[in-house]
């Protein structure tokens, strides 16, 4: 079924951005949904490449997006991000290129707004702009606390660290190996013995591209020791 506009609108209202922070009124949610372009991506498609122009922004609504640089002939994940996140807006406010590519992982619904509706947008509704900036420094944040995190731990540790981050309501994590290893800065071999010793303590099952938790408890007492 095809989201309507106040459909968009809604989700947006509860979903950039802290909700419990100016709540964003209904005018200014549908004029944010009327401003952008909803996209369908397929798995593997990409929202935008690194070094391209940075003419717009996109506010992830659904799936899970991958921003990677490339790296020789092959390529360094960065992060992954889902729903309610955007990117892209840093270098698009700036007018400048791209600094990583952004690829979908998953099947994804993105909203697609471009620079020059979106300025003007937030400099005439105070409450929106609020909530975008809310929204930026959240993310920023979440970055930070995950690099303290890392800082001065084990690669067990930081590997059941991003476990905990990653699974899913349904303690699936759909990652593979390799880019455990890449979001994380360890080697692969490292990586896939982190991921065997939690493998014989009970916290996790592996098979192909997939990682689901199996006690939580366990993970987050390796994660935080």
């Amino acid at each position: 079924m095809v989201a309507t506009l106040d459909q968009h609108a809604a989700w947006l209202a509860k979903s950039l951005g802290r909700t419990d922070y100016l709540p964003m009124r209904p005018d200014d949610a549908v004029a944010l949904a009327e401003a952008g372009v909803v996209l369908n991506k397929y798995k593997g498609t990409h929202l935008f490449r690194e070094g391209d122009v940075a003419d717009a922004c996109y506010i992830i609504e659904e799936g899970e997006v991958e921003l990677y640089r490339a790296r020789g002939s092959g390529r360094s994940v960065v992060s992954r991000i889902g729903p309610g996140a955007v990117v892209g807006d840093i270098a698009m406010f700036q007018e400048r290129t791209y600094l990583s590519s952004a690829r979908a992982v998953t099947g994804a619904i993105v909203l697609r707004i471009e620079h020059d509706r979106l300025v003007p947008l937030l400099l005439a509704r105070p409450v929106l702009a609020m909530r975008w900036l809310v929204n930026g420094l959240s993310q920023l944040e979440s970055t930070q606390q995950r690099i303290i995190r890392l800082m001065n731990r084990t690669v067990l540790e930081q590997v059941a660290g991003l476990l905990e981050d990653e699974r899913d309501a349904f303690g699936e994590v759909l990652l593979s190996q390799a880019t455990i290893a890449e979001l994380l800065g360890a080697s692969r071999q490292s990586v896939n013995e982190a991921l065997s010793q939690l493998r014989s303590d009970g916290a996790i099952d592996t098979g192909y591209r997939r990682i689901t938790v199996l006690d939580t408890e366990t993970l987050s007492l390796v994660a935080a020791p």
